[in-house]
């Protein structure tokens, strides 16, 4: 019966989302489908982007697609995100609604537009998530190497980075219930989560930095920073969704 309520409860939240933006933006939508969900948020920060009049090049390791309706919950901002999320159902018309730009994973022809784009929404004041991986990974086995053409724009548009990470545990223990891997779907992902209990989401903000450096570096220094919180936990054991 929880799992019903909370499906229920999820997309009554999603289905009102379009109204709600118009009536108060993207955070309360985003909180209240948390809530709903089951979903708890621990932060050492309210904020995911330093208080700058400058946009912030916000990076982050990337594990599911609860991690854009927790950012959004925390301070709303743009991302910049694969092509498919445009396409999801609900969940794309909000990743659409707040600014969101999107990239083929193997449109290498078009970056040098996204990375202009970038730029050009971080000198405008923006700030704009980007998980440099290019793809979720599920938690158990670190992450892939963080990509540097968004470090591109950081550098272009002199704007502060600022590393992100998330966590997900269960009874404080990492988990991979939230995880959105490989041939997993939507609907099942959402599945797993509503039917799992005690989940939280944990999100570490970590300290804002100048693109000082060419973006190899910056990104290699972007990369320690987030999966300094990852490697220091040491968990006792994981908490394995079905498809992991």
């Amino acid at each position: 019966m929880q799992a019903v309520r909370r499906w229920r409860g999820a997309l009554t939240v999603l289905a009102g989302a379009g109204s709600a933006v118009r009536n108060g933006g993207l955070r309360p939508p985003a909180r209240r489908l948390l809530t709903e969900l089951g979903v708890e948020v621990a932060t050492d920060n309210d904020r995911l982007a330093a208080p700058d009049a400058r946009g912030s090049l916000i990076v982050a390791n990337h594990l599911s697609w609860l991690d854009i309706v927790t950012a959004l919950a925390i301070e709303p901002t743009a991302f910049l995100a694969k092509r498919e999320v445009g396409r999801w159902p609900l969940i794309g018309g909000l990743a659409r609604r707040c600014g969101t730009m999107f990239i083929g994973r193997n449109e290498l022809r078009g970056l040098p537009a996204v990375v202009a784009d970038l730029a050009g929404a971080l000198r405008s004041g923006r700030s704009v998530l980007v998980f440099p991986e290019g793809t979720t990974w599920c938690g158990r086995c670190g992450g892939g190497e963080f990509r540097r053409a968004p470090f591109q724009a950081a550098i272009d548009a002199r704007a502060p980075i600022r590393p992100l990470t998330f966590e997900y545990l269960q009874g404080d223990e990492p988990s991979t219930v939230a995880s959105f891997v490989g041939d997993d779907t939507l609907l099942a992902s959402l599945r797993r989560v509503t039917q799992a209990s005690d989940l939280q989401v944990r999100v570490t903000a970590h300290d804002a930095f100048e693109p000082d450096g060419d973006r190899r570096e910056l990104a290699a220094r972007a990369e320690a920073s987030v999966r300094s919180v990852l490697t220091s936990a040491r968990p006792r054991g994981i908490r394995q969704a079905a498809h992991v």
